[in-house]
């Protein structure tokens, strides 16, 4: 019992000072930016300049101001775009698939923001994810196949959001995206808490340990190190905000090293998990219609990146 509660103190601990300390001004001051960027146009400046370009992989502009809040504010971030496109009969199914495949394989800028504090590559990351996310647009847009709304006349380039976009004061921009970052940061510590604990849990259990004996030789036969089953696997089961709270544990306690991160971050570091999916096909029924062609392409993507980050690392 006593090591039972040990176990929890310390993963309200981590996760605490995680959310407090590291998540909490990332994601204030980088929400406060990009609310400031998105009501001065810049955003939709870069959406529109490079809509007619990415308009060969399958994205809409409503899709390239998705990828653009996946990778520099969350992956939750998308949702709202997804709303809009659910409802825009001028987006077809199969442009919906391929943005929604390109997110699956991007970095979310709550994970890569606060990893790059110990030595995450961001350049490298960017690329990679712009890559990754790319190719799955395209692969998605491909598996789907034509349907009705093909016929329909595209839409025209637009970055709003639900309401009109109102002109405001820079001070009040700030605050408003400030505030947004700290609801994000609070909502985390409750998963964070869950997730640290479960994992501590088998970690206390030698399920982990088990896991690398098993999983190590194969692991290093292509280049990723054994140490980085636990936060690949943690990933996979509770999100990547928990992966990124284990991975900045291992590092501080010197078991991982930032080459070590760099060399899974391409196959890690993307909101394809329980939490991310749950949470981005939420958004409307078309959008959870074309999972199935968007996970395919994402699969294909996320594998590409990881092999691009093996290659570099």
């Amino acid at each position: 019992m006593h090591t039972l509660v040990e176990i929890i103190i310390n993963s309200g601990e981590t996760a605490i000072n995680l959310a407090l300390y590291l998540i909490l001004p990332i994601l204030v001051v980088m929400m406060a930016v990009m609310r400031v960027l998105e009501n001065k146009g810049v955003l939709g400046a870069i959406a529109a300049k490079l809509s007619p370009i990415l308009a060969f992989f399958g994205l809409p502009g409503l899709g390239v101001f998705a990828l653009l809040q996946v990778q520099f504010i969350s992956f939750a971030a998308p949702i709202a775009t997804f709303k809009i496109m659910e409802y825009d009969k001028h987006i077809s199914n199969r442009q919906i698939a391929a943005t929604l495949a390109a997110v699956l394989v991007m970095s979310q800028g709550n994970a890569i923001l606060p990893l790059a504090v110990v030595g995450l590559n961001m350049p490298i990351i960017i690329l990679t994810s712009i890559i990754g996310g790319l190719i799955a647009a395209y692969l998605a847009y491909r598996f789907h196949g034509e349907d009705e709304s093909d016929k329909l006349p595209q839409e025209e380039i637009s970055v709003k959001d639900d309401k009109e976009v109102e002109k405001k004061k820079i001070i009040s921009l700030l605050f408003r995206g400030g505030e947004e970052g700290l609801e994000i940061a609070k909502k985390s510590i409750v998963p964070l808490i869950l997730a640290l604990f479960m994992v501590n849990i088998l970690r206390e259990i030698n399920v982990i340990d088990f896991l690398e004996k098993l999983l190590a030789p194969a692991l290093t036969r292509v280049g990723i190190p054994g140490v980085a089953i636990l936060p690949i696997a943690t990933k996979y089961i509770a999100g990547g905000t928990a992966m990124m709270a284990i991975v900045m544990d291992l590092i501080s306690e010197g078991s991982m090293t930032a080459v070590e991160l760099n060399r899974i971050a391409g196959f890690s570091i993307n909101p394809l998990d329980p939490v991310g999916v749950a949470l981005l096909i939420s958004a409307g029924t078309r959008v959870a219609s074309v999972t199935k062609p968007a996970f395919k392409a994402a699969i294909i993507g996320i594998v590409l990146r990881g092999i691009i980050h093996l290659v570099i690392f």
